[in-house]
């Protein structure tokens, strides 16, 4: 509960227009490198916002400039419409789960969640009741007298995450928390994490969240911001970005998209859009190169006879594994409709 009233003040002391987080002209540079290059970004309270790019794309270090762990070079950094720019971390109301948990071995779990209360001087009698409530909210109620070594991976990561809701913070930071897990794992802990953060912007907590795993975004994100060479190509909900990628960079990075040019006109269409007809049926003429089974569905290299090459889905319905491995040199005619296409930019012109 005490969680619970604490976001709540926050809430109402906070303008319903006032973004959580801005971002203005924000550059970071390490020599000739542009980790960072002109960043501007707005963040709603409440809001499961991903960061999403491939490995020196400029995600993370956006949010080490948030958190307050690098100073940018260049730009503002706002935290509920105060500039923060060049405020230090500790005295920013953000907390950060790092993806290697950051746990200290020789305390106990309740020990480990309640560090940040402690340092803050928050009587003991608080402190307990506060641990108590972060862990009912992982689901690790009476897990605080183990110690780190004596939990699994996932219970661990939970323990991160307790640590840092106990603060209640206005924004809370979460660095690919879930890149050390198994899938079966991960794919668990998106919907906690989906939960807790459902839960918690009720009362105006913010979750910011980088990561590399398309499915991931796709998966937990209100809207999401797709980072390419330190600046942001496109940010959308997770359908507007992956039906409607405004560039050929993230057609091709979230999902699996297929480009093609007809008529000087580009444009892309998902794999799983596509329909595969007989050589008599209607559309382009092609012939399957490879196929792919994959379990659930199935993947059609197909090389089309007016150029390129297009990646059809199907699902395994009533399809086995030896029937779709047949279709390998098979006359086809692909179809789509036109309004599964959507025309695409070469690159990120802002």
């Amino acid at each position: 509960m005490a969680l619970q009233l604490q976001g709540e003040t926050r809430a109402l002391n906070s303008t319903a227009t006032q973004p959580a987080v801005r971002l203005s002209g924000v550059r970071r540079h390490y020599g000739d490198v542009r980790a960072v290059d002109g960043v501007d970004l707005e963040i709603a309270p409440g809001e499961f916002f991903t960061m999403l790019g491939p490995s020196g794309s400029g995600k993370t270090t956006t949010l080490r400039l948030i958190a307050g762990f690098e100073q940018p070079d260049e730009g503002r950094i706002e935290l509920d419409g105060k500039d923060l720019t060049r405020v230090p971390p500790y005295l920013r109301d953000v907390n950060t789960v790092f993806q290697d948990y950051a746990l200290f071995p020789h305390m106990t779990v309740a020990e480990n969640v309640e560090y940040g209360l402690r340092v803050k001087g928050v009587p003991r009698r608080v402190r307990r009741s506060k641990v108590e409530e972060a862990l009912k909210m992982v689901r690790l109620p009476g897990l605080g007298s183990r110690r780190p070594v004596q939990l699994s991976g996932g219970q661990r990561q939970r323990v991160a995450l307790a640590r840092a809701l106990v603060n209640s913070p206005a924004v809370l930071l979460l660095d690919e928390p879930l890149g050390a897990l198994d899938l079966k794992l991960r794919q668990e802990m998106q919907i906690e994490l989906k939960r807790i953060q459902r839960e918690m912007s009720d009362v105006g907590m913010t979750f910011i969240y980088v990561t590399h795993d398309q499915e991931e975004a796709l998966t937990m994100s209100d809207r999401l911001a797709v980072f390419n060479d330190g600046r942001i190509e496109q940010v959308g909900t997770p359908a507007e970005v992956y039906e409607h990628p405004a560039t050929e960079f993230v057609a091709g990075f979230v999902g699996v998209s297929n480009v093609l040019e007809r008529d000087g006109r580009r444009f892309t269409v998902r794999p799983e859009k596509i329909r595969v007809n007989d050589e008599n049926g209607p559309g382009e003429r092609g012939r399957i190169r490879d196929v792919v089974y994959v379990g659930m569905v199935t993947r059609y290299i197909v090389e089309l006879d007016s150029g390129g090459e297009l990646v059809v889905v199907r699902q395994n319905l009533e399809t086995s594994s030896q029937e779709a491995l047949e279709a390998r040199g098979k006359r086809v005619r692909l179809e789509w409709r036109p309004e599964h296409t959507y025309e695409i930019k070469e690159g990120n012109e802002s």
